[in-house]
């Protein structure tokens, strides 16, 4: 449908009606003007038509009626009363036939565009619907993993650990009873307890891994100078973060996507960019919470096509309403890129509270 048409459409009944009826009178003078000779039965179906379509079927069959009283009237006054009287009967009946058909037409395609307005009206709501439950349930999903993750982190760091701990503390006591009596087996027992403390570090590491961001607002910045830090040390390349400004995130669902779609960027500027130099940065521009991780890499190939990883990065950002990007870096190597609204985070996290 046409903007005029639409515009038409808003306007009330009791304007269009006495509008399709003034439509027929000014078709009816100029019919009258022209003399009978001429016929304009045509013209008369544009106020037939309006009214019709935007009134109703009762409404266009009581314009045809008055369309062909006028149309009569105006051939009579202009001169037709010489001619036979079965012409104007017989010309009554077809032009009401005619008037007929067009409206009965014209309603049925309102109708049949009414229904199929209404059923995508229909459709496009239960769409909105499924997605915005579809978007709640990932919400849902995300917050009860990330509970079970901190819940799972903390049984390893709390009750791992303190136990792993106490058998050190342990052994080392049984080692420095055991250094004189047996100097052997105490020195077992030394190789003992290194094991058991090594193994606090990687449990440690585990829960670390498993819930890394803590849940105070700087939490992200902190483990992200943890992360860039240790993986300088083992991978041996130069990993840095940056931030002008603290950022600060207070809903911990939000801070995890964004650790985890850094640290899936740096893994895979390892892997597959050959970097030397990573920077991890964070910053806050236009209300928005920006993700930026640079490397001076070999860039991406030239039939390079989204994998896994990226896939899962974008699928983050997008669960915590966010834009993802990656692309060549115009200094060289690849730009992996997330930002989201601020207002976002903060929903999610009130959302969370309640």
């Amino acid at each position: 449908m046409s903007k005029w048409l639409q515009r038409i459409s808003t306007l009330p009944r009791t304007f269009l009606i006495p509008g399709a009826i003034v439509c027929l009178l000014l078709v009816g003078l100029v019919d009258y003007r022209t003399g009978f000779e001429f016929s304009f039965s045509v013209f008369y179906l544009l106020g037939i038509g309006l009214g019709t379509w935007f009134v109703g079927r009762n409404f266009g069959f009581l314009l045809s009626v008055l369309s062909v009283l006028i149309s009569i009237v105006g051939d009579w006054a202009a001169g037709m009363s010489n001619s036979s009287p079965l012409s104007p009967i017989w010309n009554s009946a077809i032009l009401l036939t005619f008037y007929g058909v067009v409206v009965w037409l014209l309603s049925s395609l309102r109708g049949l565009l009414s229904d199929l307005e209404n059923r995508v009206k229909q459709r496009t709501q239960a769409l909105v619907l499924e997605m915005a439950e579809r978007e709640r349930l990932e919400k849902e999903i995300i917050e009860v993993s990330e509970r079970e993750q901190r819940r799972i982190g903390r049984d390893i760091h709390d009750n791992l650990c303190q136990h792993l701990t106490g058998t050190a503390l342990a052994g080392q006591v049984l080692r420095e009873r055991l250094e004189t009596k047996s100097p052997g087996e105490a020195a077992d027992v030394h190789k003992i307890v290194d094991l058991v403390e090594e193994g606090i570090q990687m449990a440690r590491a585990l829960s670390r891994g498993i819930y890394p961001v803590d849940m105070e607002a700087e939490g992200l910045m902190t483990a992200f100078q943890e992360f860039a830090g240790n993986f300088s040390k083992w991978s041996k390349i130069e990993c840095v973060f940056q931030h002008d400004s603290p950022v600060l995130i207070e809903d911990s669902a939000t801070a995890n996507q964004l650790y985890r779609i850094a640290r899936e960027a740096v893994n895979n500027a390892l892997r597959h960019g050959q970097a030397k130099h990573i920077v991890i940065a964070l910053s806050e521009h236009d209300h928005r919470i920006i993700l930026t991780i640079e490397d001076d890499g070999v860039g991406l190939p030239e039939n390079w096509q989204k994998g896994l990883g990226t896939r899962i990065m974008a699928h983050r950002a997008a669960m915590i309403g966010g834009d993802f990007m990656i692309d060549l870096n115009p200094t060289g190597g690849t730009l992996v890129k997330c930002s989201l609204p601020i207002s976002r985070a903060r929903q999610h996290n009130e959302a969370t509270k309640k």
